[in-house]
């Protein structure tokens, strides 16, 4: 007689989302390998129950068809499993070879979600490290590179952005940023929402400055249009005013700062005048704004994408900090702190690199490396370009670079044209289809997490360890175990020694028990809600970086960034001027990997092209219709959808869409495949300074089909 199947037992596990900064605390209830439910951690001390859409679709990425389970091999136009070990095999002769004929003709990709996985931050350095290569890239330089620049010249690491201190401050001005929808960005801020009524109940006020009325337009007590690529006008005229009325009291942190009064000194001759009438906010809003930030008891300035990815976005992080800085804001509760996590990447012996500037830069158009790295945009060009360190071979991992960085279609043609690529990456996307080798590691759920990165910018101390929900299945692996095995055999091909490197749990241990608050892996596994670490506090001097604990208010080339801009205020935008193309970002949408989830995409298409009805009328458009929008570098097609969430003259976009290109296998994404705004950027057009992309404030058209 047979025996009756027996239906496993249901559990509860505790662990974290890793898809975005926000790293929500998840409650999951699993029988065998399925999940029934997902839902917030109320025990969480970071993100008190929150949740959002993005979440609940773990299920769908651990669940999806799609997602590659074993090594690809490109033959041809057609795709085929092949076995690990001839896989790595393939991928280190070939890389070899590469490395072997000159070490520059190798290039590597990171990609968003590797900051978002510890693995790959502990150990992807043992399949790259062996190439020793100058030709290193990744999504910071399409993101938050001017943060990290000037965190690294002004405190002395790249770490050290200033967070919000949003559960006390009185007085928060945002620029650029979304955290309605994002839940945080470069500000770790889970509960966004209930964290802002908080603010409302003690009597404080939430002023934004956006060329669009966002999800925290909305719900702020004043939302104020700019044209977009002019938010440096904007913060010179907030300064200007201050300076003119007395209002700067830098407090105690002038006796640890140097050149602030140099700094402020180049800030006076800019008329508020001109400042106002290039940024398009009227003086009286200006000085309102610049008086009720500077008597606030504790106001925090925090500019994120829209002020970072536009031509003058180190000039405008630099103006915050100032701001900040010069207000007695800095180092304050209510203001802006710095962050003590478990992991401290800043001081201590755990601690990574500071940082670097401008100590190698690209072979074609001498942009300046950051860190080690080299701004993306000149990554197409790079591979194109005959000579001497010509990219050849080329190693992405996590990322869909011709989804996400600038002129995406000329990278996409440029990676046609290589060698040899590999993708460590669970889809066959826009990206990975140029691979001739894909290895797929294990999903978010089959292994263990600590995040390393987000700590350093939560808006409160906190440290948690994710167990696996799901053993891995047979036949897969971890993305520690795929670098781990191609180093190993890359390092024999090249003759250097081989090293033994242990797991990224043991990597992470070691970091924690060196820094200071001297904590363990152990401690954090006992601890399945995570530990609370307390509320940010005043850390300085002590934590500056620099050798001499100070902090350095003039970087020396902000002044010539100064001036570059001062040049740009002759030319006051007409009102008749030309059509600005900005992006934007929606709570269920993250990037471009993230729209082969059904429970994602469902509903109404949020992919259309915004533009204020006057300017829909103008051009004798209709609502709803498919239009032509151009732009310097590329034409797309897209619904256009009149809104007048939009100012005049500014046209919207969310990237990471143009799911449309052959070769794919991302079936629901296929099916929503939207338009790439990155058919439009312009890979020439950048932040002066750090080679940020500058992906905001693009000129284009927009015409009927």
């Amino acid at each position: 007689m047979t025996e009756p199947a027996t239906t496993p037992a249901e559990r509860i596990h505790y662990g974290a989302c890793n898809l975005c900064e926000a790293i929500c605390g998840l409650e999951f209830k699993v029988r065998g390998n399925e999940i029934l439910q997902i839902k917030g951690d109320t025990a969480d001390p970071l993100s008190r129950g929150h949740i959002c859409p993005k979440a609940v679709a773990l299920k769908d990425i651990y669940e999806d068809p799609d997602r590659l389970r074993k090594p690809m091999q490109r033959i041809g136009d057609q795709w085929q499993e092949i076995e690990w070990d001839a896989a790595f095999d393939l991928v280190a002769t070939e890389l070899a070879k590469a490395h072997l004929r000159d070490p520059d003709s190798v290039a590597a990709y990171l990609g968003n979600p590797s900051v978002h996985n510890y693995g790959v931050l502990t150990t992807s350095g043992q399949m790259l490290s062996p190439i020793r290569t100058r030709n290193r890239y990744s999504a910071t330089s399409v993101d938050q590179l001017p943060h990290q620049l000037m965190a690294y010249w002004m405190y002395g690491h790249q770490l050290m952005v200033p967070i919000t201190d949003i559960d006390r401050t009185q007085y928060f001005l945002v620029l650029g940023a979304n955290p309605m929808a994002s839940n945080g960005s470069l500000m770790t801020v889970p509960d966004f929402r209930h964290r802002l009524k908080a603010l409302h109940a003690r009597g404080g006020r939430m002023v934004v400055i956006d060329p669009r009325r966002s999800e925290t337009a909305e719900v702020a007590d004043a939302h104020h249009f700019i044209r977009p690529g002019t938010d440096a006008a904007f913060l010179l005229g907030l300064l200007k005013v201050m300076l003119d009325e007395d209002l700067l009291r830098p407090g105690r942190v002038a006796a640890f700062t140097d050149d602030l009064d140099t700094a402020l000194d180049a800030i006076r001759p800019f008329e508020l005048a001109a400042l106002a009438a290039h940024c398009g906010i009227d003086e009286q809003v200006i000085q309102t704004i610049a008086r009720d930030f500077a008597g606030a008891d504790g106001a925090a300035c925090y500019g994120r994408m829209g002020v970072s990815v536009q031509a003058y976005g180190s000039l405008c992080q630099w103006l915050i900090q100032l701001i900040n800085l010069a207000t007695g804001n800095l180092d304050r509760e209510g203001g802006m702190l710095f962050t003590e996590p478990a992991l401290d990447l800043v001081n201590g012996p755990a601690g990574s690199k500071p940082g670097s500037f401008g100590k190698h830069h690209t072979r074609v158009r001498g942009l300046p490396e950051f860190g080690g790295e080299l701004p993306v945009a000149a990554l197409a060009e790079e591979i194109e370009t005959p000579g001497a360190g010509q990219v050849r071979a080329l190693v992405t991992i996590a990322g869909n670079p011709v989804l996400s960085t600038p002129n995406g279609r000329r990278l996409d043609a440029a990676l046609d044209s290589l060698d040899f690529m590999v993708s460590v990456d669970i889809y066959l996307n826009e990206t990975t289809r140029h691979a001739d080798v894909i290895l797929p590691p294990t999903c978010a759920l089959e292994h263990e997490h600590y995040d390393m990165i987000f700590h350093h910018f939560a808006v409160h101390n906190t440290a948690r360890l994710s167990e696996p929900l799901f053993d891995k299945a047979e036949g897969t692996m971890h993305d520690w175990e795929i670098f781990q095995a191609v180093g190993k055999r890359l390092a024999e091909k090249l003759g250097q020694p081989a090293r033994a490197m242990p797991r990224p749990q043991q990597i992470v241990d070691l970091g924690l028990q060196a820094s200071p608050r001297k904590l363990s892996v152990k401690q954090l596994q006992a601890t399945p809600h995570g530990l609370d670490l307390g509320a940010l506090r005043p850390t300085l001097p002590e934590r500056l970086v620099h050798a001499d604990k100070r902090i350095n208010a003039a970087p020396k080339p902000m002044f010539e960034e100064l001036l570059r801009f001062g040049e740009t205020l002759r030319d006051v935008m007409p009102a008749s001027a030309g059509l600005k193309l900005i992006g934007r970002r929606h709570v269920r949408s993250n990037n471009s990997w993230m729209h082969n989830s059904h429970r994602l995409v469902k509903g109404n298409a949020r992919h259309q092209l915004l533009m204020h009805p006057d300017d829909v009328s103008a051009r004798g458009l209709t609502d709803g219709s498919t239009v032509r929008v151009r732009s310097k570098v590329g034409e797309i097609r897209v619904e256009m959808q009149a809104s007048d969430e939009v100012m005049p003259g500014v046209v919207s976009l969310p990237h990471g869409w143009g799911h449309n290109r052959s070769g794919t296998r991302m079936g629901i994404a296929e099916a929503h495949p939207g338009a790439s705004n990155n058919d439009l950027t312009d890979e020439h057009f950048l932040d002066g300074l750090s080679g940020n992309a500058a992906l905001n404030g693009v000129p284009v058209e927009v015409l009927a089909v």
